[in-house]
């Protein structure tokens, strides 16, 4: 299924039940090298609000369907809210899941209470390794959560992470859902109406369309229940990039949610090469000490080496002409290096931030007196002149810098069609 818009669709049955949501629904991406995950891996939590007191006029709220309809006295207050939004909340993902693939694992976890610093430290394992279910469920215990798993219950990780995430820089998602007889279907979206809105709106909004590449990025290629997404930096910045998008077909609903997608969250700053592992995302620094070279299928690796060790690094053929600035690349340059290791143990670069660059030197053969290039008379005979004649028996060749393309202190990036949930635009570096 899809985790969002199983959130979205609880979200408006709770609320037909008049029980509210505090704040935006939150989307926790995490750690993207984990072997068992959805393919965003993300989990969603929010926080539902119910008054501690109960209404002065009570009346029944129901659920279900007229065989098995469960009713609860507002009088009750609120533990009969609880008890009906768990209902929803479990009733929904019991129908909705596809249970019967075998990948579908989900979990729920319920908390009431405040957020420490061990849960928040629990969101950022989440982000930084890899947790296994019975690490989650032994943490839920500890902290009195309430979890229910279905099959596996490997979803449990996420959705504690989801609730216990801090989140100091973040950003927003507005996610449009179609109606269940489209799934699957081409999206019909009017393409001039996007980048209009991407023109109108950016840097409020980002990541709409990978001009270089013809790619529009709001638009999921996968059967999913997602018509479209814009990620922006507030609410309203969002909903006025949606009036401007136009489609034709019909919109079943949508939901914003708070995010820490494109805040490089996922990245740990190491001082050493080899203070990194696999399946773990970093920024680290060191020089290239090996020239780049190209592989079959276009994808580019060099070494980057620190007084610690070295690792290979690689842009893959998706990140297309990000590979040409990594070619671009020598031997001697100092770089800063954005992204993750993988199991095969290689740096998967999603930034790179040039420090400095290595002198290059190219040799040239010596001009004329009368300006024409030189050409060579033969082994260890210098260098004579085609046009005139004029000869230098003892010539050499003369160094000059060669001028380099990249720029010191510049940051480049993957391009949008290639890049990772987590990872911060060039566009947000200064927030």
């Amino acid at each position: 299924m899809c985790t969002t818009y199983l959130a979205c669709h609880i979200i408006n049955q709770l609320k037909e039940e008049n029980i509210a949501i505090s704040g935006y629904p939150r989307l926790i991406r995490l750690n993207p090298f984990a072997r068992f995950k959805t393919r965003g891996n993300g989990g969603i939590s929010f926080k539902i609000a119910i008054d501690e007191e109960s209404d002065e006029n009570p009346k029944k709220s129901c659920y279900g369907d007229n065989e098995e309809k469960s009713c609860y006295d507002d009088s009750e207050g609120k533990i009969s809210k609880i008890k009906l939004a768990k209902k929803i909340i479990l009733k929904n993902i019991e129908d909705l899941s596809q249970m019967t693939h075998e990948n579908t694992n989900p979990g729920v976890v319920f908390y009431e209470g405040e957020i420490t610093e061990s849960m928040k430290n629990y969101a950022m394992n989440a982000i930084y390794s890899l947790i296994s279910i019975k690490e989650a469920e032994d943490f839920a215990k500890k902290i009195g959560a309430e979890i229910h798993k279905f099959k596996k219950g490997r979803g449990i990780i996420g959705s504690l992470a989801a609730i216990v995430c801090p989140l100091e820089d973040y950003t927003y998602e507005l996610l449009v859902y179609r109606i269940k007889e489209n799934y699957g279907k081409k999206r019909d979206i009017d393409k001039s109406s996007v980048v209009k809105m991407d023109r109108e709106t950016f840097p409020e909004t980002f990541e709409n369309i990978d001009y270089n590449n013809e790619y529009i990025a709001i638009e999921p290629r996968t059967p999913c229940p997602i018509l479209y997404g814009i990620r922006g930096e507030s609410p309203d910045a969002l909903k006025i990039a949606k009036d401007i998008v136009k489609v034709n077909e019909t919109i079943e609903s949508y939901c914003v949610f708070k995010t820490n997608q494109h805040t490089d969250m996922h990245l740990q700053k190491v001082a050493k090469i080899k203070d990194m592992g696999k399946y773990g995302c970093y920024i680290v620094s060191g020089s290239v000490s090996e020239d780049p070279h190209v592989i079959e299928g276009g994808h580019i690796f060099f070494t980057l080496k620190d007084d610690s060790g070295n690792i290979e690094a690689a842009a893959y053929e998706p990140t297309k002409d990000f590979r040409k600035i990594i070619k671009k690349l020598v031997i001697g340059d100092q770089v800063q290096l954005f992204g993750g290791i993988g199991c095969g143990g290689t740096f998967n670069i999603e930034k790179i931030k040039i420090i400095s660059l290595a002198r290059k030197q190219e040799l040239k053969n010596p001009k004329c007196k009368c300006g024409k290039g030189m050409t060579s008379a033969g082994l260890n005979k210098g260098f004579k002149c085609k046009k005139c004649g004029f000869k230098l028996p003892n010539g050499k060749k003369i160094a000059t810098e060669e001028k380099r393309e990249l720029i010191e202190n510049k940051f480049y990036e993957t391009p949008v069609s290639a890049r990772r949930h987590l990872s911060k635009p060039i566009c947000r570096m200064d927030k």
